[in-house]
């Protein structure tokens, strides 16, 4: 199986359609149905489940899709380096992170070296820190950016000079809405819609102590579902400040957590990582910007 092949697997899986995928790809519908075919032969299992016009991925098949996005991703991400002329400061920085305010950081740097090399182009990746991580780790990203606590033994990183702070999210109709703090008896049987990972961290199951006490509503990866749940009147949504409108206009306010919760953020990367040379000029601007603290 080689990487050709892959990307006319992709092909098919995207357009449901062999037809459809042939003509996307400019090859003769018979020669992708071989190609198809043979990986099948290859791999000992349907690919595809045909049915009529439509093809829907098997299990194998939807393992393989997996697999395949990462493989060609980082086929290409690589081409694109290597074809390019050391000195030519131009190409790709790719960046995961999680919802956070301090992604203005990476924002405002991004910013200025557009201004001075506008053929570099950013490309953000939004997980929580295990997506985020499990794509470092094989390469499909050059950057992360983190909320700790968070295991960085793996890699060489920068702390932001920046923290978030965690609190609440809810209606302004809602009665704990009239106070200005939040402490873990005002929460203690309340609905909580949070994170999928943020009451595995170890500051904010500290914080709330007995978590499996908690009346978990429901979890989320994005905040702005998470917000519609609480408009509904569905829970309290656990978040860090400054994600989500709760201005005058807004239906909804945030309220911080007492004791004070906070969360420091830093940037990762693989350790002996060879980088671009714009993913390289890109780390060197962030130190400066750390240096000066500018933010």
């Amino acid at each position: 199986m080689d990487i050709v092949q892959m990307k006319y697997f992709l092909a098919v899986a995207r357009e449901e359609n062999i037809s459809k995928a042939a003509e996307y790809l400019f090859i003769t519908q018979p020669s992708l149905t071989r190609q198809i075919q043979n990986m099948e032969k290859e791999i000992g299992r349907p690919l595809f489940v045909r049915g009529g016009r439509k093809m829907t991925l098997t299990e194998t098949g939807m393992m393989l899709r997996k697999r395949a996005e990462e493989i060609v991703s980082l086929y290409e991400k690589t081409e694109a380096e290597l074809m390019r002329p050391p000195a030519d400061i131009a190409g790709d920085v790719t960046i995961g992170g999680g919802e956070t305010y301090a992604m203005r950081f990476i924002a405002d740097t991004a910013k200025e070296m557009r201004d001075e090399y506008p053929n570099v182009r950013f490309h953000l990746f939004s997980g929580d820190i295990a997506d985020v991580c499990e794509r470092l780790d094989k390469g499909l990203i050059d950057f992360g950016l983190v909320i700790e606590p968070a295991d960085l033994t793996k890699y060489e990183s920068l702390r932001l000079p920046v923290t978030d702070r965690w609190g609440i999210v809810m209606p302004k109709d809602h009665p704990l809405a009239a106070k200005s703090i939040l402490t873990r008896e005002d929460l203690k049987n309340e609905p909580i819609i949070n994170s999928r990972h943020a009451l595995g961290r170890g500051n904010v199951a500290d914080w709330f102590g007995d978590i499996a006490a908690l009346n978990v509503a429901a979890t989320f990866n994005l905040l702005y579902n998470a917000t519609l749940m609480a408009k509904a009147g569905m829970g309290l949504v656990l978040s860090i400040d400054k994600l989500c409108d709760t201005s005058k206009e807004s239906e909804l306010c945030f309220r911080p957590l007492s004791p004070p919760l906070e969360s420091h953020l830093n940037v990762i990367w693989k350790k002996y990582q060879v980088f671009s040379s714009a993913a390289q000029l890109f780390l060197k601007r962030l130190q400066e910007k750390l240096q000066n603290q500018e933010i």
